[in-house]
């Protein structure tokens, strides 16, 4: 367990304050991680989607749909009309159906990884950034686990202040 990317300072041994690993299969610490490695992608993108969306509203090149898109990004979701939604659920459906023949095994009970699916990796690198190095790919899924555990953290933090005072997040930062 040690030895999987994701394991670093401040935390140089797992960090399992609830003792799940305790007990824990394989087969669940495999499902663990892939399950949180989806969230930590989830939760970059969507912290760049609440810090662009709040920006680009006053950029005329940048205007989302049609400018009738403002405010905070936690009242955009309201906003968004019939017809952007359909594809959008499409699209997530294509993906969510093509990492699970990648990944998972054949339902029979428990849900359960492939033995030779590499956590994370569906074989989508178009700009050749994956390493080939196994020093270097571990680096570089530590470093994406830690950035994505700190945008989970930030995503909670974006919504809850907007949910609280009902202004952007770029409207703090310019008031200090």
């Amino acid at each position: 367990l040690k030895t999987l990317p994701g394991i670093s300072s401040p935390f140089p041994d797992v960090f399992d304050p609830a003792g799940l690993v305790d007990g824990a299969t394989v087969s669940d610490i495999r499902r663990w991680r892939e399950s949180e490695l989806v969230h930590c992608r989830v939760a970059m993108l969507a912290s760049v989607g609440y810090l662009v969306g709040e920006q680009v509203e006053n950029i005329e090149a940048f205007t989302l749909f049609e400018g009738k898109i403002t405010g905070p990004a936690i009242n955009q979701f309201q906003q968004i009309q019939q017809g952007f939604w359909e594809p959008l659920l499409i699209a997530i459906g294509l993906a969510e159906t093509y990492r699970v023949a990648v990944g998972w095994a054949t339902p029979g009970g428990d849900a359960v990884l492939k033995e030779s699916y590499d956590m994370g990796n569906l074989g989508f690198d178009p700009l050749g950034l994956f390493p080939t190095n196994p020093t270097e790919l571990k680096d570089v899924q530590t470093k994406e686990f830690n950035n994505g555990r700190l945008a989970m953290i930030a995503i909670a933090g974006f919504t809850v202040q907007e949910l609280i005072d009902h202004k952007g997040i770029f409207e703090h930062i310019n008031a200090v």
